[in-house]
C-alpha cells in the first residue's frame, strides 16, 4: 500500500484508523469502556498485525452513542442492546421503504 492509498482510506468510514488510546481520548472515555462494549459485541474492532485494537469512525459513532446512554444512567449491557435494536429497526425501515418503492413502481396508480 502506498502513502496515497493510505490517505484515500482516511475518508472511508469503515477504515480502522484509530488506536484504542486515541479512540478513548476522542470519546472522553476509558479504554476499559471500549473493551466492555467490545465484549458486549456492540462493536468488533479490527486488530493490527501486532494485535492492537483499531477503530473506525463508524465504530466511534456507535461507541459515542453507547457512552451517551451510559452517562444517562443506562447499564452498559442495556445500552449496547438498545443500540443494536435501534440499528436493526433502522435497517428494517430502510428495507420496508425499498419494498414500497418497488411495489409502487410495479403498480402505478391507474389514470381513471
Amino acid at each position: 500500500m502506498t502513502a496515497d492509498d493510505s490517505y484515500d482510506r482516511l475518508d472511508d468510514d469503515d477504515y480502522p484508523a484509530y488506536t484504542m488510546g486515541r479512540a478513548a481520548e476522542m470519546l472522553g472515555t476509558s479504554q476499559s469502556f471500549l473493551r466492555a462494549i467490545g465484549e458486549a459485541r456492540l462493536i468488533n474492532p479490527l486488530r493490527s498485525e501486532g494485535g492492537h485494537r483499531r477503530y473506525s469512525r463508524y465504530q466511534l459513532r456507535i461507541a459515542a452513542r453507547a457512552r451517551e446512554l451510559v452517562d444517562q444512567g443506562t447499564p452498559i449491557e442495556a445500552a449496547c442492546r438498545i443500540i443494536i435494536l435501534e440499528d436493526q429497526l433502522e435497517e428494517a425501515q430502510r428495507i420496508n421503504a425499498e419494498y414500497r418503492r418497488a411495489a409502487d413502481a410495479a403498480n402505478p396508480p391507474s389514470a381513471d
